[in-house]
């Protein structure tokens, strides 16, 4: 077996003309790169979580260049926040922040207009989400008790909620995943927010 340091994830990628081997640095050491200020943590971060950032920036910016932008404000405020942050998850941390940037970008190009595919989706889940400010809910316990419904749903119908609602997939694109027709895959959102609605009200949440 080849040898290689302890804090990279030894990956292999092969495409159909060659064998391309990787070394990926781990979270820890990523972080731990944050920690000392060295720029090479930006380098890491892109090398292992880019396509990703890019994949959920792009399902919410329709432009390239918005896109762009926003991983680049990504990348700087990540810098910035690294230290004192210190996430236990850097993925899901990683992935909050894109998520949260490019819907501040959307906002700020599409002022009062709402005609994006993301609209749709936030509409849907507002159905089954509790408002938050009038009932004075803190966004990490909301998103903990989310969590929790998760974690006991079918692993499918979880995933494809997630693919919904935090990657922002198109229901086409959902389908075409699961080889499933599109019209199955809105009944199958419809009720597991269904089944969220119950569970959060179970868990002491209001609804007028």
């Amino acid at each position: 077996m080849k040898y290689f340091p302890k804090y990279f994830d030894y990956i292999v990628k092969r495409d159909l003309t060659s064998r391309k081997e990787e070394y990926i640095m781990n979270d820890k050491n990523i972080i731990e790169l944050f920690r000392n200020r060295d720029e090479q943590a930006i380098t890491e971060l892109k090398l292992k979580y880019g396509r990703l950032c890019f994949h959920i920036a792009a399902n919410i910016l329709s432009q390239h260049e918005d896109i762009e932008e926003c991983l680049n404000s990504v990348y700087y405020d990540i810098w910035n926040r690294i230290p004192p942050d210190e996430p236990n998850d850097l993925k899901t941390y990683l992935c909050r922040i894109v998520k949260n940037k490019a819907i501040d970008k959307l906002k700020y190009n599409s002022a009062s207009k709402r005609n994006s595919k993301l609209s749709v989706s936030i509409d849907e889940l507002a159905e089954c989400i509790p408002d938050r400010r009038q009932q004075d809910i803190p966004t990490q316990k909301l998103s903990e008790i989310i969590s929790r419904f998760l974690r006991i749903q079918d692993e499918k119908h979880r995933i494809i909620f997630v693919r919904r609602y935090w990657y922002g997939d198109d229901i086409s694109k959902i389908a075409e995943y699961f080889q499933m027709n599109e019209k199955t895959v809105a009944t199958n959102l419809f009720r597991t927010r269904k089944k969220l609605k119950e569970f959060l009200k179970k868990e002491g949440f209001e609804y007028e």
